[in-house]
């Protein structure tokens, strides 16, 4: 009997209830995802992810009593963390950056189409970021000013080996695991090896966050 793999689970966090209609609609629709859950602000957020155990969470930014980003960096706090996806109306680069900073995975605007929301959703269980080359460039570049910043980062990346950096260094470039073993003639077991290690210790949650941080010290 061939195995079936289970369905990505989805929460939709948003305080309009529309919008949340419309998002289990679309999601619900698609093959391989399967909407579990919703709150209508990040309050709720916590509780509705103990409830339902969501893989991923699509996540409004302003909404009443706590905010979007709280909600991101109380959820990615946890043991076994849900990806993040924020889906807002708001792409300041202040918003983008401060969602990156909590742990979020990707950051999509609502117009968004259909179809990229939900490629979204498995790209981010995959454990690829959903940022866009423009999006992430434009904030890269403004994390990479920021007083103190290049220090702060040089001195994070001390303590990962040679390898480890070389990995980082891709991963700031915006290459995906297959394209760094290519890239780097390592096999894609060692690739996910090396971003696990990365991971554990900077004690980062995604690999957004390893790019921005490899931004910081100007290797990307």
């Amino acid at each position: 009997m061939a195995c079936v793999n289970p369905p990505v689970r989805v929460l939709v966090v948003d305080d309009d209830a529309l919008v949340r209609a419309g998002l289990t609609m679309m999601l619900d629709g698609a093959a391989g995802i399967a909407v579990v859950g919703e709150a209508d602000d990040g309050d709720g957020a916590s509780a509705a992810v103990d409830a339902h155990a969501p893989d991923v969470v699509l996540m409004d930014l302003r909404m009443p009593r706590v905010d979007g980003i709280t909600a991101t960096r109380r959820l990615r706090a946890r043991p076994r963390p849900p990806e993040v996806i924020v889906l807002t109306t708001f792409d300041t680069d202040e918003n983008i950056l401060h969602a990156l900073r909590a742990g979020a995975s990707g950051f999509l605007l609502k117009d968004t189409p259909p179809a990229r929301i939900v490629e979204a959703v498995r790209q981010v269980v995959a454990g690829e970021p959903i940022l866009s080359p423009q999006i992430t460039r434009r904030l890269m570049d403004r994390a990479a000013v920021q007083a103190g910043a290049y220090a702060r980062a040089k001195a994070t990346l001390a303590v990962l080996s040679p390898r480890e950096h070389d990995v980082v260094v891709e991963i700031g470039q915006g290459l995906n695991n297959a394209e760094i073993a290519a890239a780097l003639d390592m096999t894609l077991a060692t690739v996910k090896s090396h971003v696990s290690h990365i991971l554990t210790k900077l004690d980062l949650g995604n690999r957004t966050q390893i790019a921005l941080l490899a931004h910081d010290a100007g290797l990307a």
